[in-house]
């Protein structure tokens, strides 16, 4: 098992930047797939971002393509988003997850494990 804490939200203007950083618990970090979702206030959570165990693969939303970027440091534990170019609909609460299947998936229910999410709010 592996629980995960986010950190890094807060409010920024339309055109700036945030990181977002996930640390996990355990010994196993290296296993999990990681994924970024959000989740604006009546909206379902949306898938964000995923990468690969090993870090050298990596996978979009088309809406934050170009703008967003995942990473990870397997020594450290921590998978990070860095956000550029913020839009006002880039609002919500992101939450981080970690999946213990063999291919990266874009839908909530292919993860195992969530934070307990951080609240990006991106004025206009």
């Amino acid at each position: 098992q592996v629980q995960l804490v986010e950190s890094g939200g807060g409010l920024v203007q339309a055109g700036g930047s945030l990181r977002l950083s996930c640390a996990a618990s355990g010994r196993t970090f290296s296993s999990y797939i990681m994924g970024w979702f959000r989740q604006a206030p009546g909206k379902e959570r949306e898938f964000v971002a995923a990468i690969s165990r090993s870090g050298g693969n990596t996978y979009y939303a088309d809406s934050v393509k170009g703008r967003f970027t995942i990473s990870r440091d397997n020594a450290k534990n921590t998978v990070y988003l860095q956000m550029n170019s913020l839009k006002p609909e880039d609002t919500a609460v992101y939450y981080c997850a970690a999946d213990r299947g063999l291919v990266i998936a874009a839908t909530t229910t292919g993860y195992d494990y969530w934070g307990q999410g951080t609240q990006v709010t991106v004025s206009s």
